[in-house]
């Protein structure tokens, strides 16, 4: 079974992309304890095989896994199971989820008030420029790198270099949760949408508007981390997506079995 076929169940089915699907797989079989602690995930060579992905998708996956604690990579010897979960706080470069998002609601809500009171007519043309492409972009990689370039501007047009010098220090970090979250909760669309917000208050001068614009922004990144480090009903959810043909195959412990059956 090709895992980029997965349908997410509910009143609306959702087409999940591939990346979702093996993540979901090998994230159920390390919490179910198909993968013990210290133990080695076979090849990337064999879970491509099993799980009839290509290896870029399967890599994504990988690193997710990482990103959640999970699993440690080790170079030249392959990846490991850290931890059998529960995720409790991913963590993005240098920043853990947590640290990272307490950061931004003190400093990026507050720059936007200021930054609608104080951008200059260049901070407006960038800032609208930049939306522009990203709701034309389709490609995750380009759209992440300006997702943080947006971020960078937002900071800019507030005419405070202390506070761009914050979001250039958080900027990798950002980039990883922009990734994670596009990548894993769907979040393009609706970021766009979010920025088109933003960018909106600043063009009306806007404080209070910029303010709830983006403490709404940032309330959504945190409510689509959430749901993706705890999601609901996630055992079944595993099961779904989990196959038996696609089960964990350590080739030691199921030996016994593979000979009876």
């Amino acid at each position: 079974m090709n895992l980029s076929d997965s349908q997410t169940a509910g009143d609306v089915p959702r087409r999940i992309s591939a990346l979702e699907a093996v993540l979901t797989h090998l994230r159920g079989a390390i919490e179910r304890g198909d993968y013990a602690v210290g133990e080695k995930l076979p090849s990337e060579a064999e879970l491509c095989r099993r799980l009839e992905v290509s290896r870029p998708v399967l890599r994504e996956a990988l690193r997710a896994l990482q990103t959640m604690g999970l699993t440690v990579s080790r170079t030249g010897k392959g990846t490991f199971v850290l931890s059998n979960g529960p995720v409790e706080d991913p963590t993005f470069g240098d920043y853990s989820a947590s640290d990272l998002l307490e950061v931004r609601r003190h400093v990026e809500i507050p720059v936007a008030g200021y930054a609608a009171l104080r951008r200059t007519p260049e901070d407006l043309d960038h800032l609208s420029h930049l939306l522009e492409r990203m709701e034309q972009e389709t490609d995750t990689t380009a759209w992440v790198a300006m997702d943080t370039l947006f971020h960078l501007a937002v900071a800019q047009a507030a005419q405070n270099p202390v506070f761009r010098r914050v979001i250039e220090e958080i900027r990798d970090a950002l980039a990883r949760q922009s990734a994670f979250l596009n990548e894993l909760g769907g979040r393009r669309e609706q970021s766009n949408r979010e920025h088109r917000a933003i960018v909106e208050a600043l063009l009306d001068s806007s404080e209070h508007d910029a303010v709830e614009a983006m403490t709404h922004h940032l309330a959504r990144v945190e409510s689509t981390l959430t749901t993706i480090v705890r999601p609901p009903h996630q055992s079944g959810a595993y099961e779904r997506l989990g196959p038996k043909n696609l089960e964990p195959k350590n080739t030691e412990r199921n030996s016994n079995e593979n000979t009876e059956s």
